[in-house]
């Protein structure tokens, strides 16, 4: 059971749990600060105009093939 809920998904993308625990807190963080980018470029359009969409890009390149 501990196997299943802790360690099958992490070894699917050829990490350990440790590893895997690290990048999916980077993911959130780095969905956090794209977040908060697009949240201040909606009341004041001239800041931060392409924060958002090239952390996402960047996101995608560092996602998009894990674990294949």
């Amino acid at each position: 059971m501990l196997d299943k809920v802790f360690l099958e998904h992490p070894r699917s993308v050829d990490e350990n749990y440790l590893q895997h625990a690290r990048f999916a807190a980077w993911f959130s963080l780095s969905l956090f600060a794209a977040g908060l980018a697009a949240a201040v470029h909606a009341v004041v359009p001239c800041l931060f105009e392409k924060t958002a969409s090239r952390k996402i890009a960047q996101m995608y390149a560092r996602t998009h093939n894990r674990g294949h």
